[in-house]
């Protein structure tokens, strides 16, 4: 017996004639979201033969430019906390945060 589990999760893109985003919906059971709709998406996967990062970034038609901004600095500081959990690396996550208030202060929101 094997005390292996999967959990899925499904991203779901509708899209207009042209192939652009309209609508994106999202779905993680273990987490408690089912079809749950979002203005935009960040996905990084780590392709360990080629030793790069693929990514997919998607937003809608509809997302506001002043969200977006707030979007990409929430990302930025999540991906540094990720990156002090993952390397314990406590110099450069405190440059990133650094870089992170700059950011935020540049675009006048913080």
């Amino acid at each position: 017996m094997s005390d292996k589990i999967t959990s899925k999760i499904e991203l779901n893109v509708e899209l207009d004639a042209n192939r652009v985003p309209e609508k994106l919906h999202w779905t993680a059971q273990d987490g408690g979201i089912t079809n749950e709709e979002a203005k935009a998406m960040m996905l990084a996967v780590w392709d360990s033969k080629a030793q790069e990062t693929l990514r997919i970034d998607l937003w809608t038609k509809d997302m506001p430019v002043d969200e977006m901004k707030v979007f990409f600095h929430q990302t930025l500081v999540a991906m540094s906390d990720t990156f002090n959990r993952a390397t314990q690396d406590e110099k450069m996550t405190a440059t990133m945060k650094d870089f992170c208030d700059y950011f935020a202060e540049k675009l006048e929101i913080k």
